[in-house]
């Protein structure tokens, strides 16, 4: 089965030329466009796509709100953000909104494509770019916080769980997290979806930066 994308970007060449790009693809298709988060929404919720490339400079309803209500309304669906922006702060908005992914559109083709093709496996994907800005920005805040939530973080997930989000957070895929931990990758799914049901979250991005925000978060 083609993984199924849609695209909302208010620049008609610009989704033109990345739907060429995408209909080269083999296992791409491209099933519509929209130049509105209005539209977009409309759209997704008619299709059903794996995935939405969803720029936030949109007229109208801004890209955040069109990506909150789209994993509202969607959940299993795949949103990338795809913009001009580099803010950090915009950056960290839309991944605790619930985006897989953030890339910015100077990125080149076989970067985007690769990039689609890990979001519709369920990995996290973040240009090379925003990667130090995100951890900077929440790693500031951890020292804050860690004392107050990192007790009760810690009794809601055991040990084995606690591994799991610290791998999360560095943007490890379940083979690679199996891997490591020697365990099936059946089971690095399981721990995954107890992870997100304890701390009430919807995507692996949402632990990784919840991980950093709560001290949770360790580097090799």
């Amino acid at each position: 089965m083609p993984i199924r994308i849609l695209l909302v970007d208010d620049h008609t060449l610009f989704r033109s030329g990345v739907r060429l790009l995408l209909q080269r693809q083999p296992d791409f298709e491209v099933v519509a466009e929209a130049g509105d988060g209005v539209e977009g929404l409309k759209r997704a919720k008619e299709l059903k796509p794996d995935v939405v490339l969803l720029d936030l400079n949109l007229p109208g309803l801004s890209g955040l709100e069109t990506l909150q209500l789209l994993t509202q309304d969607l959940p299993s669906c795949a949103v990338i953000i795809l913009t001009v922006s580099e803010e950090a702060d915009e950056l960290g908005q839309a991944l605790r909104d619930g985006a897989r992914g953030y890339l910015v559109k100077n990125i080149d083709a076989d970067a985007l494509t690769a990039a689609i093709r890990r979001a519709a496996g369920g990995e996290p994907v973040i240009a090379d770019s925003m990667t130090a800005k995100l951890v900077e920005q929440f790693r500031g805040q951890a020292g804050q916080v860690a004392q107050a939530s990192g007790n009760s973080d810690r009794n809601r997930l055991t040990a084995r769980e606690r591994q799991i989000v610290q791998w999360l957070a560095r943007g490890a895929s379940n083979k690679v997290i199996a891997r490591e931990l020697d365990v099936s990758e059946s089971t690095v799914k399981i721990h995954v979806q107890n992870v997100l049901k304890k701390l009430n979250l919807t995507s692996r991005v949402q632990v990784a930066v919840y991980a950093v925000e709560h001290g949770l978060y360790t580097e090799e």
